[in-house]
């Protein structure tokens, strides 16, 4: 019985979406659409140009159309420089851009804030 369920439920889901493929066609938006995108497939074939070469042709005359940002730098700040510090006690050496560093904080704890600046390596 599940099949005979399972092919009905296809059936009326066929149905249903063959009634919106009609109204769809029915759309005048729709139709002007498929012509321009009929126009522009054309107009690739007739210069032998592919979607990325158009889509290339069109960035270059507007930035936006790539999904690039106009100004990447808007918003962003320059990465920090790299910080190399290195324990006297231990020898080991600790590199980050940040100051939050968890072997940073260990030492800083143990051995003092100062003093763990002062083993920055430059």
């Amino acid at each position: 019985m599940a099949k005979i369920n399972d092919y009905y439920q296809k059936k009326q889901l066929m149905e249903k979406l063959s009634a919106e493929l009609e109204q769809l066609e029915k759309d005048q938006a729709l139709k002007g659409e498929l012509e321009f995108e009929n126009k522009v497939r054309a107009l690739m074939k007739e210069y032998d140009k592919s979607p990325k070469d158009v889509l290339q042709i069109l960035s270059a005359i507007d930035p936006s159309v790539s999904g690039a940002k106009a100004d990447t730098t808007a918003g962003s700040r320059p990465k920090r420089p790299m910080k190399t510090y290195k324990n006297p006690h231990t020898g080991e050496v600790v590199k980050t851009r940040g100051g939050n560093h968890k072997t940073l904080n260990e030492w800083r704890q143990k051995h003092g804030k100062e003093a763990v600046q002062s083993w920055q390596q430059d």
